[in-house]
């Protein structure tokens, strides 16, 4: 009789382990990861975490040290999804700095993308910052460790070329468009 109770528990304990497993989500962005790349992915493990996709170093290149840091990743039409930082140049050990999100349909659990409006960023997280620069502003949301960049065009002309000017999120209209976000670990 124990044995039986035994053998029952083990087998539902299974069932239930292996019915719980949820695969990850391959577009869904977090503070941690962005689908199966986290903070700790290391550059040497970009092919394996984008298998079904192309991982490119960029062409870019730093323009005080001359070095090439970034990898692009595209899909397989080739579609730029993700532009990735590591901390280290030319070290396949380091791990990614940041990553700037390119295509619609890497989302935040909240359905943030970079098709989303700032109403929608003001609705579902809270504004650590705003920064003014000279054609964007930068909306910082530490929730989530992101940087939604805003092309100044999408604000009203008085806001736009004053970058000593101390914006405000009641002055960003609901409807402006983000031009593309950051990840930032």
């Amino acid at each position: 009789m124990i044995k039986n109770t035994f053998l029952f528990i083990a087998l539902f304990l299974f069932i239930v382990s292996c019915s719980s497993d949820k695969s990850q989500d391959p577009y869904e962005i977090n503070k941690h990861h962005i689908g199966l790349l986290t903070d700790s992915t290391q550059v040497k493990d970009l092919d394996m975490v984008f298998a079904n996709d192309s991982v490119v170093k960029s062409a870019n290149t730093d323009g005080f040290t001359g070095e090439n840091r970034d990898f692009e990743v595209y899909d397989k039409t080739g579609h730029k999804l993700l532009v990735l930082t590591p901390k280290t140049a030319r070290d396949s050990s380091s791990v990614i700095q940041s990553v700037m999100i390119l295509d619609k349909q890497f989302k935040t659990d909240k359905n943030i993308s970079n098709i989303s409006t700032f109403k929608e960023i003001q609705d579902n997280y809270k504004i650590s910052k705003i920064n003014n620069l000279i054609r964007t502003i930068v909306v910082s949301v530490d929730e989530i460790n992101a940087s939604f960049t805003i092309d100044k065009n999408e604000l009203p002309a008085n806001l736009r070329f004053d970058m000593d000017m101390n914006i405000e999120a009641v002055q960003i209209p609901d409807n402006a468009k983000i031009k593309y976000f950051m990840l930032h670990w």
